[in-house]
């Protein structure tokens, strides 16, 4: 039975049977991976704590007809246990990772692999608020998908920036002689967070005021639900300050 090795994160499991599991992960060469984890369940099991969510492993597989299998698991990265302590920081990864499953496939995606488990682990060691991680991941995870928003100039006759209009259908800002009626309207500092957020400039983010992440977190949250086939269940349940 051929066999192949890939570095992975952990998105979700469920069971099978009465003591194995279902793991889906998002792999830096081949995409995403569906695979029987055998006897993961039972208490003497060897590597069942290593493929939990949010997990980054080195694993070995055999390939099979419908579902892999997996035959060696080494940990990585352990980002669960600190995730799952802190509720904020739960709900943020667990709509991280949706998204990584709806965005990604079978075709190798190391760009989406690096951020998500990069965002992970910022989670994880608390390196910046929840909210603003998961907002910078939703809007680089969009951007590696094709789908990335302007903050800038118009998205429709390309005049210089900053504008406060946001239309969805556009992808971004628009001047105001572009501008429809019913478009969003974003004030200066909203703008220049969700700019920083796409960057990753995180003197400008963690800088900001609750109120204006708030205003930037609802622009997001439409922006990936807007593009997200099926919209982002887990997004509902994610906790704000």
């Amino acid at each position: 039975m051929p066999t192949y090795k890939d570095e992975a994160v952990v998105l979700r499991t469920h069971k099978l049977g009465e003591a194995d599991r279902i793991v889906t992960l998002l792999s830096r060469y081949n995409g995403q991976i569906r695979a029987v984890a055998k006897g993961v369940r039972r208490t003497g099991s060897k590597f069942g704590a290593r493929l939990e969510p949010f997990m980054v492993v080195e694993a070995q597989f055999y390939e099979g007809r419908n579902l892999d299998v997996v035959n060696q698991v080494e940990t990585i990265g352990s980002y669960g246990r600190e995730i799952i302590e802190d509720y904020r920081t739960y709900t943020s990864a667990t709509a991280m990772v949706e998204t990584a499953e709806k965005l990604t496939g079978e075709d190798s995606s190391p760009q989406q692999y690096l951020l998500l488990i990069g965002a992970l682990r910022s989670l994880a060691k608390k390196e910046h608020d929840a909210s603003l991680v998961l907002d910078s991941y939703l809007l680089r995870a969009l951007s590696i998908a094709g789908w990335a928003p302007n903050f800038g100039d118009c998205s429709r006759c390309g005049a210089v920036g900053p504008h406060q209009a946001f239309v969805m259908q556009l992808g971004g800002v628009v001047c105001r002689d572009c501008r429809p009626a019913g478009a969003a309207v974003i004030d200066p500092l909203t703008g220049e967070l969700l700019g920083a957020l796409l960057s990753g400039n995180w003197l400008v983010a963690d800088s900001s005021t609750e109120n204006i992440r708030a205003s930037a977190s609802g622009i997001v949250a439409a922006y990936s639900q807007w593009h997200i086939e099926r919209g982002l269940k887990s997004l509902q349940h994610v906790e704000r300050e």
